[in-house]
């Protein structure tokens, strides 16, 4: 394949993603993800989310979850990951909704620190994050190291769920289940709400139905049975949860919008 000069497009390869994303939250300061998503110095405080799944800042992460919440360890646990889970998963489904651009998000290149109090945790990406693209993409010609072409549309679903779901995610819910009692259809019903909650809430700027994007997307990764799209009072889709994130034992109990306990 022959290299094309750079461009602005080819430059930044995140960009229709970090363009989503601005326009989802009206600014670049999100609580939950570095700026611009790339990380541009990680010595210091930022750590490979390995250490996460590994166990060796797990305990770190459920630690702030209890001093948040106040409420039960799992119950804790099971909020610490409904937050992480919607952040790691948003730039790829953002990516996959907005352009069919994909950075895969093994746990290698993911970075978090504690050191903002705002969010429980602040993730960023590496600057040598892959991006898996389709063969028109301009980045396919781009000739980057970090640009990964893939075949067609269902070779990058399966990219998206081989990084993010296989490789992250689900070593992720072992360590977590290894420092508490909690099920796999519970977290697994986190993920499949953020990300439907996080392609609606960018449903104006993306090319196409976002609610499409949400049941291809569920589909890919096996979760479309953990959730619903159903009208809300004005006849918008919204999202009804068939499994519980534990709010609503918290000494401040909360009952979210679409909780399958209403």
């Amino acid at each position: 394949m022959t290299a094309v000069m750079p461009t602005r497009e080819t430059a930044m390869p995140l960009a229709p993603v970090t363009a989503t994303l601005r326009a989802m939250f009206g600014t670049d300061d999100l609580p939950g993800l570095a700026p611009g998503l790339l990380v541009t110095d990680d010595r210091f405080g930022w750590a490979p989310a390995t250490t996460l799944v590994d166990g060796t800042r797990l305990p770190e992460l459920l630690h702030a979850a209890t001093l948040r919440w106040g409420g039960t360890p799992h119950a804790c646990a099971a909020l610490a990951w409904k937050s992480y889970s919607y952040w790691v998963a948003l730039p790829a489904v953002l990516g996959w909704a907005a352009a069919r651009r994909v950075p895969l998000l093994d746990p290698a290149d993911v970075l978090i620190h504690f050191e903002d109090h705002r969010p429980l945790v602040t993730l960023g990406l590496r600057r040598s994050t892959t991006v898996a693209v389709l063969p028109g993409d301009p980045l396919a010609l781009a000739g980057l190291p970090e640009v990964r072409v893939v075949a067609d549309e269902a070779a990058l679903l399966a990219v998206l769920r081989a990084s993010l779901l296989d490789a992250h995610l689900a070593p992720l819910v072992t360590a977590i289940q290894a420092e508490v009692r909690i099920g796999t259809r519970t977290l697994l019903g986190s993920v499949a709400s953020g990300i439907a909650h996080g392609v609606l809430r960018a449903a104006d700027v993306l090319p196409g139905p976002a609610t499409r994007h949400v049941e291809t997307l569920l589909h890919a990764l096996d979760l479309a049975d953990l959730v619903e799209l159903v009208p809300g009072p004005a006849g918008e889709p919204t999202v009804q949860r068939r499994t519980c994130c534990l709010a609503f034992t918290l000494p401040r109990p909360k009952v979210c919008q679409g909780c399958c306990l209403r």
